[in-house]
């Protein structure tokens, strides 16, 4: 099958929701080195809508609220804290990074450690319990 994928910088784009969105824009962007790409405000402090980047990759977030992708998509928080996905961002420097999301608060899940299959990578939770991996293993090398 042909690759139908528009000529973009990112086809693969994690969509997340919080209960405090706006706070969690900014923690990750101290935290992990996320940037603001488009942040649409809503009432009483929401957001309705928020693109951060990290290189050439995207996340988008916004208020958990009433509404139909609500009723498919739930903080952790709302599911006991459980996730069903979690994003992997490939960093330059894994230590530095852990280093840096460590001084943020965030939670530790899976220490840093290198892997048998090359790189070197942690897990922590955010301050809502989504769970995000990062490190330096990057698939797309050598492909």
């Amino acid at each position: 099958m042909a690759n139908i994928a528009k000529n973009t910088t990112a086809t693969v784009i994690p969509t997340m929701r919080y209960n405090d969105a706006a706070a969690a824009i900014e923690w990750l962007c101290d935290a992990f080195g996320f940037e603001k790409h488009l942040v649409v405000p809503g009432e009483d402090g929401t957001i309705v809508h928020a693109q951060l980047v990290f290189g050439n990759g995207m996340i988008m977030l916004g208020s958990a609220r009433a509404s139909e992708f609500d009723n498919l998509q739930r903080p952790p928080s709302a599911l006991g804290g459980a996730v069903s996905q979690s994003p992997y961002i490939i960093v330059e420097d894994a230590d530095q990074h852990y280093g840096r999301a460590v001084a943020a608060g965030a939670e530790i899940v899976m220490e840093i450690k290198d892997e048998e299959y090359g790189g070197r990578d942690y897990s922590c939770r955010d301050p809502e319990g989504h769970v995000w991996n990062f490190g330096s293993y990057d698939p797309w090398a050598g492909a």
